[in-house]
């Protein structure tokens, strides 16, 4: 076994990487950029080294500094985690090269599925069935258009390179192909440094099913099941579990056959993963791709074994064989992972930038696993992918874990970026997923009951928010009744603390009252008492005991009551209106971002809808578009410059 490894990675996996090496007793390099000084992969690791400022290019991507970094810290291995240079064949070579172990396939089989083209001629040869579609080097635009009008839409554009949903389009229409080809090339040219793409049917009701393999240097390979990727947005994988529901024994079976077949056609070593498509109405499957790395959503395979799969990988990197044979390998119950994005989901699922000013996860248990990278204080920033950890729950049944999974999420506190928490458990709830009736276009097809209007505070956290202000404003951690700032005194000490929810202001009127207050007043009034010590408050209205956790920051107020999360502004009552919100026809950027192109000529009619520039940010394309007919008067940026999150993009004037 090796005694040090470096781990060219950074976040979430670098610390999973981390436990497991600790766990086998081996020592661990870091590596990190500037925006990552001082993240919590960097504190676990046993030495760290810097690589160089923020963007990847600079940092993460810069293969021979890695390698230099390995040959000076003394690490005998690398593990590159999932990302960055994880399936890059000229690294896994250049590791080979150096005399330093690559801990995850040789070149040729990252080489042989890095192109989606030539991974699917050579499935064809190995009688793995395929998807039909084009999937050769002609990328003459026409040349494509016509291939996708000979398949019949709707068809599926996709980086041959690609990979985590960028550069990849469904197009409904003939009229639309073009513009969505351009776009995908554009997205996979920033993303891969390569714009080559296939286009494929799409199928109207498909299940995305995965199966893990592992093969050894030795001859050896099995598959430890499936999982089931099918919830999606954005081609991005939202909640995985495992085993896939309502999957036959014989499909399982012949899914893990077909998987170790196409592992064996590239002379595979190590982790991987076979994505399948199968078709909802037929039952049949078709190769994808083949990710030669780590997956993400690789703990639900780890839950359901009973196997750590980064310790596979580093015995089998050293040579040793797989620890167990396909007839030793059983599923126990059943695994769900959701990802914790900061992202906001009623704005198109746009990312969220931010500090973790409040950041408490579920706790841990046999039955709920966190995985992370981050800490309550550290920032989620517009560089890297911006997710916040990984939930994974585990239960006897699916019913047992689906119970599990809305308990951790309920559970999970966060503060200070906008996450996609609420979003998962109106999944998790959803009939048709419960049920196990999954397919890729479960999201778009329940979008209204997933993504709802924002609900009203209901009285009761009006209550407690009014309570845990007058606390907060007493200056100390006792009986609220000895703080008299913004009281009034007409006969009563009386007080009104204001509240706004969107576009609704809200109002709780609070009397004191010998040792506590009365909330309301006439049928409606209620006998409070409360307490805050920290941001923790407990209260009692009228007789029914609360517990709550309440966050203050700036003028927003979150509070966790329940199983429930609400985020309103408080209104200062010595506060001046505003005279008039400058610039309403300026849209602004929503995040930081780089402009790619400009849409619209200034001065030209514009319909509401139509786009009008694209920003790249997160390595995903965002169209702004404009927000009513009428007119650009003015673009601030040109295509290429970079911008920041607020700045103002486009003067646009509505008729």
């Amino acid at each position: 076994m090796f005694t040090k490894i470096l781990i060219a990675n950074r976040g979430e996996i670098a610390c999973r990487v981390i436990k497991t090496a600790r766990a086998m007793g081996v020592s661990t390099v870091a590596v990190y950029s500037d925006a990552d000084a001082n993240a919590r992969f960097v504190k676990l690791a046993d030495e760290a080294y810097r690589l160089g400022p923020a963007p990847a290019a600079e940092s993460y991507l810069k293969a021979d500094l890695i390698l230099d970094i390995a040959r000076q810290s003394g690490a005998q291995a690398v593990h590159p985690g999932y990302g960055f240079l994880s399936e890059n064949e000229d690294f896994a070579a250049a590791c080979q090269a150096a005399g330093i172990a690559f801990i995850g396939p040789p070149a040729s089989a990252i080489a042989a599925m890095g192109s989606k083209s030539a991974a699917k001629a050579l499935m064809e040869t190995a009688n793995v069935p395929l998807v039909p579609g084009y999937h050769g080097d002609n990328q003459d635009e026409l040349f494509l258009k016509a291939e996708a009008d000979k398949m019949g839409y709707p068809v599926l554009i996709k980086a041959s390179a690609g990979g985590g949903g960028k550069g990849m389009r469904i197009v409904e229409r003939g009229d639309d192909f073009l513009a969505a080809l351009a776009s995908c090339q554009r997205e996979a040219r920033a993303s891969f440094g390569d714009d080559k793409v296939l286009v494929e049917k799409y199928l109207t009701r498909p299940r995305h099913v995965e199966i893990q393999v592992f093969a050894d240097s030795l001859g050896g390979c099995v598959y430890l099941f499936e999982r089931d990727c099918s919830v999606q947005r954005r081609h991005q994988k939202v909640l995985e579990e495992a085993p896939a529901p309502h999957l036959p024994l014989e499909t399982r079976q012949a899914m893990g056959e077909a998987a170790v077949a196409a592992a064996r056609a590239v002379g595979y070593v190590g982790a991987g993963t076979v994505e399948f498509i199968m078709d909802v109405d037929s039952g049949k499957f078709y190769f994808m791709e083949m990710n030669t790395r780590l997956q993400v959503e690789h703990p639900v395979t780890e839950m359901i074994t009973g196997q750590d799969l980064v310790a596979w990988q580093l015995k089998v990197a050293c040579g040793q064989p797989l620890p167990l044979q396909q007839h030793e390998l059983a599923i126990h119950g059943h695994s769900i992972e959701a990802r914790i994005y900061a992202e906001d989901p009623d704005k198109g699922f746009l990312p969220a930038t931010g500090t973790l000013l409040h950041l408490v996860p579920p706790v841990e248990n046999a039955h709920v696993r966190v995985d992370t990278g981050v800490l309550q204080g550290d920032t989620i920033s517009p560089f890297y992918d911006p997710m916040i950890a990984k939930l994974i729950v585990w239960g006897e049944t699916r019913e047992a874990a689906l119970q599990q999974l809305d308990a951790a999420l309920a559970a999970y506190q966060v503060v200070g970026v906008t996450t996609n928490i609420r979003f998962l458990r109106r999944i998790a709830a959803n009939p048709a997923f419960a049920s196990g009736d999954v397919d890729t276009g479960l999201i778009a097809r329940y979008q209204d009951s997933l993504l709802p209007a924002p609900a009203a505070p209901s009285d009761e956290q009006l209550a407690l928010l009014a309570l845990g202000e007058v606390l907060a404003t007493a200056g100390h951690d006792n009986h609220a009744f000895g703080a008299l700032q913004g009281w009034r005194l007409n006969g009563a000490q009386e007080r009104r603390v204001a509240f706004s929810h969107g576009e609704q202001r809200y109002e709780v009127l609070l009397r004191h009252d010998g040792d506590g207050f009365v909330l309301g007043s006439g049928d409606d009034a209620c006998h409070a008492r409360a307490r805050l010590l920290g941001s923790r408050l407990a209260a009692n209205l009228g007789g029914k005991q609360l517990h709550a956790t309440l966050v203050r920051h700036g003028l927003q107020r979150v509070l966790f009551a329940g199983d429930e999360r609400l985020a309103v502004d408080y209104v200062d009552p010595y506060a001046f209106a505003d005279a008039g919100v400058h610039g309403e026809t300026h849209l602004k950027a929503p995040m930081p971002g780089r402009v790619v192109a400009l849409l619209a000529e200034c001065g030209q009619a514009i319909a509401k809808g139509e786009p009008l520039l694209i920003l790249e940010a997160m390595k995903m394309e965002h169209t702004i578009a404009a927000p009513a007919d009428g007119k650009v008067l003015a673009f601030y940026f040109a295509a290429g410059e970079q911008v920041s999150d607020g700045d103002e993009l486009v003067d646009f004037e509505a008729d």
